[in-house]
């Protein structure tokens, strides 16, 4: 991913990811925007969660495969006009995965409120061109207690 919008991991394991986001004031998709006062777009916390979730799917299939959004419904997002800085929290859910797609959903929460959501979001499989990498980029984001997680290997 060239444009990472998590931070860390949390958890994963048993169908579930739970990572976190800290917006900076000087982060590089905020220029110029709303000018002096700046807000975080809807457009950017709902990528920062597909982002996620998506990791979380790698990560069941054990990086042998890309997972690709192709389809987001029912989405909501909270009127909030978040200004940076502030961490959120976001809770990635694998409803179902096979070989060829899988089916999730998100929510992003910051202080405890929920703040945006997903209820359905479709991912499309494809074969990851270098499994290694795609773990090792994986690995770079996993706190310790997730670690241990990820090592037993939980799968939906």
């Amino acid at each position: 991913m060239r444009l990472p919008l998590f931070d860390r991991v949390l958890e994963v394991g048993a169908g579930r990811i739970v990572g976190t986001k800290a917006f900076l004031a000087n982060e590089d998709f905020l220029d110029a925007h709303f000018g002096r006062a700046s807000v975080v777009p809807g457009t950017i916390l709902l990528e920062s969660m597909v982002q996620l979730l998506g990791w979380g799917i790698a990560h069941a299939h054990d990086f042998a495969l890309s997972p690709i959004v192709s389809l987001v419904e029912d989405v909501r997002i909270a009127e909030a006009r978040l200004r940076p800085p502030f961490e959120a929290r976001i809770t990635g859910e694998i409803v179902s995965t096979s070989r060829t797609d899988s089916l999730g959903r998100v929510r992003l929460e910051v202080a405890g409120a929920r703040v945006a959501a997903a209820e359905r979001v479709i991912y499309t499989h494809f074969p990851a061109d270098d499994p290694g990498a795609l773990r090792r980029a994986f690995e770079s984001r996993v706190v310790p207690d997730a670690a241990a997680a990820w090592e037993r290997r939980e799968r939906p």
